[in-house]
């Protein structure tokens, strides 16, 4: 059930929203960022994602966001999961008035076919295919989303499993 604007805000400033990010691994070992549109994180490169919706079952999210975010579907069972992860922002969706506090589950997909469809100006005004060790030392690339490919490298100490 996606939430008024007014409802939503409300949620955003008093409550964590749980997502589900997409650590996305073609055949070469790549990484699959977005460059995002909007608050939060708005401009750095990112993980597709999105938020779980109130009475969305976990796998039915999982394939949702995969249609909206890479334009194919793919289930969960095709992932593994990585961990879960607080990601705290200054900003949210609707401004800079408050926070937003995520608990994003991330999943990784290791894709064995090239994406075809992915979605444009969405929530991502373009895609790129980074190379883990180059996206580890950009500074374009948010440092929430360089979190999972640190916990792949056995670098990253902050997520909760």
């Amino acid at each position: 059930m996606f939430l008024s604007k007014e409802t939503f805000s409300t949620v955003i400033e008093h409550a964590p929203l749980v997502s589900i990010d997409l650590v996305i691994l073609n055949e070469k070992g790549q990484a699959l960022l977005g460059e995002r549109l909007n608050r939060p994180a708005q401009h750095y490169w990112f993980v597709p994602g999105g938020r779980i919706l109130k009475n969305e079952p976990l796998s039915v999210a999982f394939e949702r966001l995969t249609r909206v975010e890479l334009g194919e579907v793919f289930s969960l069972s095709d992932a593994t999961l990585l961990g879960s992860y607080d990601h705290f922002y200054p900003d949210n969706v609707f401004g800079e008035t408050y926070s937003t506090h995520y608990v994003a589950i991330a999943y990784v997909l290791k894709l064995s076919k090239p994406l075809n469809q992915l979605p444009m100006k969405v929530q991502h005004s373009s895609y790129k295919w980074f190379d883990i060790a180059d996206l580890l030392q950009s500074d374009i690339v948010h440092m929430h989303s360089k979190w999972y490919f640190e916990a792949l490298m056995g670098q990253h100490k902050g997520a909760e499993k």
